[in-house]
């Protein structure tokens, strides 16, 4: 059998997430997320917002999807043998969102860590 790429392997989670948020699906942001999971939102007034785990399944979960197909970008992937970095756009109207994830291996599966993300600059979508 042969071994996994590491790359696609993250970009294919990269992707799992972007849908899984367009989709409301917070079964799968629950699967993806490491059980120390927590993100930092940096908004346009300088404050700073922090959510764990629980808030930010949570949040998939009070919300209907959005209608129509997902909309992001992966723009970079760096992938060491047990840690990796991602960035990229996700469009949820709105707004669209400039994210930093981190992934962390545990067990041969990769798991989402850490979330760092801003709205992005330009027009509401």
């Amino acid at each position: 059998m042969k071994d996994s790429d590491p790359e696609s392997d993250i970009r294919a989670a990269a992707v799992a997430y972007c849908e899984a948020l367009h989709n409301a699906d917070a079964d799968l942001l629950e699967e993806l997320c490491h059980e120390r999971y927590f993100m930092t939102s940096v908004q346009p007034s300088g404050e700073t917002l922090f959510f764990d785990k629980q808030a930010f399944v949570a949040r998939a979960r009070e919300r209907d999807p959005f209608e129509g197909a997902p909309s992001y970008e992966i723009l970079s992937v760096d992938v060491e043998p047990e840690m990796a970095h991602v960035k990229l756009w996700v469009d949820l109207p709105p707004r669209r969102f400039c994210d930093y994830l981190g992934f962390y291996r545990v067990d041969g599966q990769w798991k989402l860590i850490t979330k760092l993300f801003r709205t992005a600059k330009g027009p509401s979508l």
